[in-house]
């Protein structure tokens, strides 16, 4: 089992602030010194504008820890768009925690609901243009996996290799 990414800075979102994102006082502080060389989590609502929020915080998070291979940080937010997206439409949960942590030549991103399932539900096709993120994201990341949460949340985390 992979390492998870508890400990370090914790960012807890209002609806308001991902709203009026980036017009707010937490994303003037976070764009003047995100916190680094520790592992870092933000936790977001339930909200569709949530995802380039925490898009613009894992850029920032990366920019603070001098990762800068453009595979890595594609790959990165490629991996968390999807899996914030992912909770989003299919469960239930009022927040979702998204955290990144560096770890030697890895970057283990991890997206956490609070478990339910929504009833919104895709298959992929040829002709839908759903249901093919986890698919995308399992081609980006060296390792991809699940572990349920003694709370009853779900966590999806992927490992993405920061060098060559």
């Amino acid at each position: 089992m992979l390492p998870t990414a508890r400990s370090g800075a914790q960012i807890a979102l209002s609806p308001q602030e991902i709203e009026q994102w980036p017009d707010t006082a937490s994303a003037r502080a976070l764009a003047d010194g995100c916190p680094s060389r520790r592992p870092v989590s933000f936790r977001v609502p339930k909200l569709e504008r949530a995802v380039p929020v925490c898009r613009q915080l894992a850029r920032l998070w990366m920019d603070s820890e001098d990762i800068t291979d453009d595979s890595a940080r594609c790959a990165a937010l490629l991996v968390i768009s999807e899996l914030m997206t992912n909770a989003i439409v299919h469960t239930n949960s009022l927040s979702i925690t998204g955290r990144l942590q560096k770890d030697g030549d890895w970057l283990l991103v991890e997206v956490q609901d609070e478990g339910g399932t929504s009833s919104v539900r895709h298959r992929a096709g040829n002709a839908n243009e759903y249901g093919r993120g986890l698919a995308v994201v399992a081609q980006s990341a060296q390792a991809l996996g699940t572990r349920q949460e003694t709370d009853g949340g779900r966590t999806f985390w992927a490992r993405i290799a920061l060098a060559g």
